[in-house]
């Protein structure tokens, strides 16, 4: 059984750190790279409002950092890295994060891209993710993505990670950071 998905805060961003202390996680920005997700929550917001009845339960863009600005081209692919969440009651029936990528893969497809790994068990820090990995040709480049996804309080959480070269992805995936859970004092 689900869990009620519970409240969350959008997190913030202090010295190229961006900090989620409700899922309790840390992304590392590198320096430089430009800031969308005001811009890209707003657009999110307003299609959301106009295609569904319910504005209780919506997705949430926690980060959206792209290496250049989306809107300017470049010679190489623009590197980014995007958090979100969406209630699991979404998809009736998923009882873990790695059945999100049925949809998830379905998604990609649709844009293009094919499977390089099938979803497998990726450990960040104390936690377990499930990690998939899609590649796309762009003329003499290729596009890699890596999405990791964490079941947790009622909500899918996705990190996508973008990069020109898998190393490049890896390089973005390692600034990700789970809390590690205080352990009690011994007992006196």
């Amino acid at each position: 059984m689900q869990s009620q998905a519970a409240p969350t805060d959008a997190g913030s961003v202090v010295n190229g750190l961006y900090r989620n202390a409700s899922f309790g996680f840390t992304c590392k920005i590198p320096f430089g790279w430009v800031d969308r997700t005001q811009q890209m929550s707003d657009d999110s917001t307003e299609e959301t409002a106009s295609n569904s009845n319910s504005a209780t339960k919506k997705s949430l863009l926690f980060l959206a950092v792209f290496e250049r600005p989306p809107e300017v081209a470049g010679d190489a692919v623009n590197s980014t890295i995007l958090v979100a969440a969406e209630p699991a009651s979404y998809y009736p029936g998923l009882q873990n994060a790695a059945q999100y990528f049925g949809p998830l893969t379905e998604l990609t497809k649709s844009k293009g891209l094919k499977v390089v790994n099938e979803p497998y068990e990726y450990p960040v820090d104390a936690k377990q993710l499930v990690r998939g990995d899609f590649s796309k040709p762009l003329g003499n480049l290729t596009l890699h993505q890596s999405t990791l996804v964490l079941m947790e309080k009622g909500y899918l959480v996705s990190f996508t990670f973008i990069g020109g070269t898998e190393d490049e992805v890896d390089d973005l995936v390692e600034g990700l950071k789970f809390a590690r859970k205080e352990s009690s004092p011994p007992a006196q």
